[in-house]
């Protein structure tokens, strides 16, 4: 009796997980941490008014949701001044990576990314057969000039930018985006990725243009709206590209539960307008404990702070381990020289606590471990 005939693509593959999950971890630990700021959720959650909406929704959720995501394109719409026709509704950034390598990639089609830049999004160009052609990052920010440099040599389909960036923090100006934009090669689609977007200072997004048909610009309400178990992003684009994702996307992959909240969220900026000023308190709360602990931290425009362990990626490794061990949870990036940081999710003040009680401890032990080698 065999089993599934697998492409020969897919039995190439390795099992692969990008990001293992708290739950898993806790799972493993056989405890729940008490300070979750490793996966740069929104810990200050989701409007109420969301909540009530997706509530009420619930008693709905009996029906697929709106194929067409009708009423929430129609909102991003009319909140970006730009036609819904523009405006592809997806389950998260993520899955509308997925659609949008589907879309273009095939075995062999070249993709331009830094090294250490989201690993989602290069799990998916690797799933359909993609090569990836990777570019370091540049004093700790994405690298606009190499990228396209690379993409000159290689003429890519996809080249993919983060602005903010994860997992650095760090931002380019609109300025410099939009010269990135404007030096795509012919052929090419840039894909900018503004998942963190409502954290950022005024100056660091381009004006959108939906007649461009050289970029693709990702967004989110995991982020800045609290909503990351709901799975709502959306991507603007050129009319034609948006049209070609109902070739291959879900169309019921959205629930009324996660639109109704969505649309419930968009419409409360007040909320949004809270949010920010907590993350801004919590940005400055991370900076001080780094700075009473000798660190220092990189510049952030976005819900999370690297916090520079002085050392190398083994080092840093270690304090890592230690504040899991502390019931601290938090990530880091995995690509030298940047992993020389931690990685920390703004969250409130009593998670900021936690770490401040454990990061003395998480690095003392790792300055006292044997060095291998």
């Amino acid at each position: 009796m065999t089993g599934p005939r697998y492409t020969d693509l897919v039995a190439s593959l390795p099992s692969t997980v990008p990001f293992v999950g708290p739950e898993t971890q806790e799972r493993e630990r056989g405890r729940p941490f008490v300070a979750r700021l490793g996966a740069n959720e929104s810990v200050f959650g989701p409007s109420p008014k969301a909540i009530a909406a997706m509530q009420a929704e619930a008693a709905e959720v009996w029906k697929y949701g709106d194929a067409q995501n009708h009423d929430l394109r129609h909102a991003l719409a009319a909140h970006h001044g730009i036609a819904p026709e523009a405006i592809m509704v997806g389950e998260g950034i993520d899955g509308l990576l997925g659609y949008l390598v589907r879309l273009v990639i095939g075995p062999g089609d070249a993709v331009v990314t830094s090294d250490g830049a989201y690993p989602t999004f290069n799990y998916h160009v690797s799933g359909f057969g993609g090569v990836l052609h990777k570019v370091p990052y540049r004093d700790d920010r994405e690298d606009p000039e190499a990228l396209i440099a690379r993409a000159r040599e290689v003429a890519p389909k996809l080249i993919y930018l983060a602005n903010p960036d994860n997992p650095m923090g760090t931002a380019h100006s609109a300025a410099t985006v939009q010269a990135m934009i404007e030096a795509v090669p012919e052929g090419s689609l840039m894909i900018l990725d503004e998942a963190y977007l409502e954290f950022a200072p005024e100056g660091i997004a381009p004006p959108i243009d939906t007649a461009d048909p050289r970029v693709i610009r990702m967004r989110t309400f995991s982020k800045g709206y609290g909503m990351a178990g709901a799975r709502v992003g959306y991507a603007i684009a050129e009319p034609s590209l948006v049209r070609a994702f109902d070739k291959i996307r879900n169309h019921f992959g959205m629930t009324r539960i996660s639109q109704a909240g969505a649309l419930a969220a968009l419409a409360d900026q007040a909320y949004l307008g809270e949010v920010r000023a907590k993350v801004a308190t919590a940005r400055d709360r991370i900076a001080a404990i780094a700075a009473e602990n000798g660190l220092t931290t990189l510049p952030s425009a976005t819900n999370f702070v690297a916090i520079d362990c002085g050392a190398d990626g083994a080092f840093a490794r270690r304090v890592l381990a230690g504040l899991i061990a502390r019931d601290v949870f938090v990530r880091m990036p995995f690509v030298a020289p940047q992993d020389r940081c931690i990685r920390v999710s703004c969250g409130p003040e009593a998670m900021l606590d936690a770490l401040a009680e454990a990061l003395p401890g998480a690095l003392a032990e790792a300055a006292a471990a044997p060095v291998s080698g």
